[in-house]
């Protein structure tokens, strides 16, 4: 599964960016996106896996 860096999430619009560890360009991640329990939040410099899929837009 690839990793990268969040480059910056901001919780109150729940939305951010990700900075893909082999470099490219930065990917688009929404708070629903975000598996786990609890508060659906990411930290800035956070190490992350993700899948990257095609959203609606």
């Amino acid at each position: 599964m690839p990793e990268g860096t969040v480059k910056w999430f901001n919780a109150d619009k729940g939305y951010g960016f990700v900075s893909p560890e082999g470099g490219g360009e930065d990917l688009f991640v929404h708070f629903s996106a975000i598996v786990g329990s609890g508060y659906k939040s990411l930290d800035e410099g956070q190490r992350v896996t993700y899948t990257v899929s095609q959203g609606q837009k």
